[in-house]
């Protein structure tokens, strides 16, 4: 593990493209059939477990699977990523573990090849256990290394124990922290639900009945002819226990006001300003809202970001830049529900079609239909509320404020600059002719590249996108600043603590 002197001196060069992952996995495609017999595809001794290894394999099963910024997907990757810092400290001078101290390894056996192996095992253990139906996926990630399956023993002298004890403790640490990841909170032996919620939230709204403007309301949507009514998801969540702070509620977050439709020059205003923007969508602002509607695949285990920024990292700066973004965006989940149940506020689409009714607004049409200014207010529908249906990724089922997506990119361009030491990056997302997954075919029109320079200007463009896809209120977006970067600090500097022995 490198200390923050050391990777604040590192001046990587960005370069920033949302398709490189699915490079990487290609790239590995003939290796997973490998037999033992065969040679392995990766140089232990000199490669990148992370980013050679388990991310190309995890790739194809995240994206079956992936719920956007969801705090479940915070939780599994929490699970599956920072048990590799716990396996790699034990080969460093000073770092102790996060979830567990396995010691320290003779200094003559700090080398790249033990700490990939000890990643290596620590993930295939981990996925085990959240992707048990993958099993046969995951023993070819080992065969493809060079490593045995079949090798689980708990041994804390080695680095394929060390990597197996790692990610067992994780999950020991974590088993009664408030997520009800296995579904038992509130007595339950048979039929668990998984993170089901355990505190009896009820929505003052329901999908057919508007009672409360003010409050939120579950959407409805069709898939095949049948429609489906939103569930708050995991609005337990503010209770889930946080790494590095000891409750949400020391983070102070503003009221949302303007969402209280007693105030009704300021509740129509901000409704009018999301209205503008459906107004006024163009292939890169669309294009913009779909990227930043799935932050998994911008950040998370499987996106370019992540991989990119540490683009010449070794395996052990890689697990310290995947351990400070994995833990600042669980403990932001937390504080995030923690707000949206606290304030259960309106998102646009009620506040819109209570404000307009049968009155005609100009806004987008929908799927193919361009803007048009004859839609019935209450036939709005927000750019993103149009995703697939069949998408893992759902419209967002929780209340408006504040903004999650806007809080992860300002936590995310908080916390990436204090690891490489400046916000300056030149980062790029091709998107070809008509790849939109709202409007198929149709855009964009032409092939493009959506462009920042720096992490500060990524996370303003990810703010503005909830704005033009819809989904969030412009007081919500920027009610984010008021922790989010708080929480991206915290988890550099907790990281930090535990690289230096602390």
């Amino acid at each position: 593990m490198t200390n923050a002197k050391r990777l604040r001196s590192r001046r990587l060069r960005y370069s920033v493209a949302i398709a490189t992952a699915a490079a990487l996995t290609g790239s590995l495609t003939s290796a997973v059939r490998a037999s033992p017999q065969q040679a392995a595809s990766f140089d232990l001794d000199h490669g990148n477990a992370v980013t050679q290894v388990v991310y190309p394999e995890f790739n194809s099963v995240s994206r079956q699977t992936n719920t956007g910024s969801s705090p479940m997907n915070r939780d599994e990757t929490v699970l599956l990523e920072v048990p590799w810092f716990d396996a790699i400290a034990p080969y460093h001078p000073t770092a102790v573990g996060i979830f567990s101290d396995l010691g320290r390894r003779p200094s003559s056996e700090h080398t790249t090849r033990n700490k990939n192996i000890a990643v290596i095992y620590a993930a295939f253990t981990s996925l085990n256990n959240l992707y048990p139906e993958h099993k046969a996926k995951w023993r070819q990630m080992m065969v493809a290394a060079g490593l045995d399956p079949d090798d689980t023993k708990e041994d804390p002298t080695t680095p394929s124990g060390i990597g197996v004890l790692a990610a067992k403790n994780a999950f020991a640490a974590r088993k009664n922290d408030g997520t009800n990841r296995d579904g038992s909170a509130g007595g339950r032996t048979y039929n668990r639900q998984p993170y089901a919620d355990y505190t009896g939230y009820r929505p003052v709204n329901t999908a057919h009945q508007l009672r409360n403007p003010s409050r939120w309301q579950p959407n409805m949507f069709e898939k095949s002819g049948v429609f489906t009514v939103q569930n708050f998801a995991t609005p337990h969540f503010g209770r889930v226990q946080p790494f590095t702070f000891d409750s949400p509620t020391q983070f102070k977050v503003s009221p949302p006001w303007k969402s209280n439709h007693r105030n009704h020059t300021a509740y129509k205003r901000q409704a009018d300003e999301v209205l503008r923007a459906s107004a006024n969508l163009d292939d890169h602002r669309k294009m913009t809202a779909e990227l930043f509607n799935n932050n998994v695949e911008t950040f998370g285990p499987v996106g370019a970001v992540p991989v990119i920024v540490g683009g010449d990292y070794n395996t052990e700066e890689t697990v310290v830049f995947a351990a400070v973004r994995d833990i600042a965006f669980f403990d932001l989940s937390i504080a995030t529900w923690h707000f949206k149940r606290k304030y259960d506020s309106v998102r646009p689409f009620s506040a819109i079609r209570y404000l307009y009714g049968k009155n005609k607004v100009t806004a987008w049409g929908g799927p193919g239909e361009g803007i048009v200014n004859d839609l019935r207010g209450n036939e709005w529908r927000s750019y993103l509320d149009a995703w697939p249906a069949d998408h893992p990724i759902k419209p967002s089922d929780h209340p408006e404020y504040p903004s999650a997506e806007a809080a992860e990119c300002l936590a995310y361009a908080q916390l990436t600059p204090r690891v490489t030491g400046t916000d300056k990056a030149t980062i790029f997302h091709a998107v070809p002719k008509g790849s939109s997954r709202i409007e198929p075919g149709v855009t964009p029109a032409q092939d493009m590249t959506l462009r920042w320079s720096s992490w500060s200007e990524f996370a303003k463009d990810c703010g503005e996108s909830r704005l033009w896809g819809g989904q969030n209120f412009r007081a919500s977006i920027e009610a984010a600043s008021q922790y989010a970067p708080q929480i991206g600090d915290l988890a550099y500097e907790y990281v930090q603590r535990k690289v230096n022995g602390g």
